[in-house]
């Protein structure tokens, strides 16, 4: 009967302190939403951005991902983004999706510009860049590296094609033509 007892005080201790984690993670993680002004970016791709992503200004978060969609007229994504009322952003800044960290996650990242004129309510950033994707550029690494080996052993095979700077041969392909040396009058 004492075990039970124990286990059941055990259990509700650990109840408790996940609890307190949860908590302290959510007031800690910057997860609660931000409500603001609306304005959005077109993409050509977006590398997994969702909803509720942050938006960030220098690594500081002014606002989320409200939505993320498809433009059908130009057929890129569009992405919706609410912004702190009191983060203003002038209308040249710069859109970019950033990795927050080596265990993944995004965050569109803007760059503000030095213009005069503010973004609105439902105004565009104009100047965006996708994310960079890791396997794309590791894949252009290493074909590039297997071109280069190929081109390497290839130039040192007597089998393989002949340099462009070759000497051309006779037509009947016996004998290597001479170039022939201009002489002054």
């Amino acid at each position: 009967m004492s075990r039970s007892v124990i286990e059941t005080v055990l259990g509700g201790f650990v109840l408790i302190g996940a609890l307190i984690f949860l908590i302290f993670s959510y007031t800690k993680g910057d997860a609660g939403t931000v409500s603001g002004y609306k304005i959005s970016a077109n993409f050509s791709k977006i590398g997994g951005l969702k909803s509720g992503d942050p938006v960030q200004i220098s690594g500081v978060k002014v606002g989320q991902i409200s939505d993320v969609g498809l433009n059908p007229q130009t057929y890129l994504a569009k992405v919706t983004m609410e912004i702190d009322p009191n983060v203003q952003i002038p209308d040249d800044s710069a859109a970019t999706i950033n990795s927050q960290s080596l265990l993944g996650g995004l965050a569109l990242g803007i760059e503000p510009g030095g213009s005069e004129e503010m973004l609105k309510e439902g105004g565009e950033i104009q100047y965006t860049q996708a994310p960079q994707n890791l396997e794309e550029l590791l894949g252009k690494f290493i074909f590039s590296m297997q071109d280069k080996d190929k081109k390497e052993d290839g130039a040192e095979h007597p089998s393989a094609a002949p340099s462009p700077d070759a000497l051309p041969t006779d037509p009947a392909g016996t004998e290597p033509v001479k170039a022939e040396t201009p002489q002054s009058p």
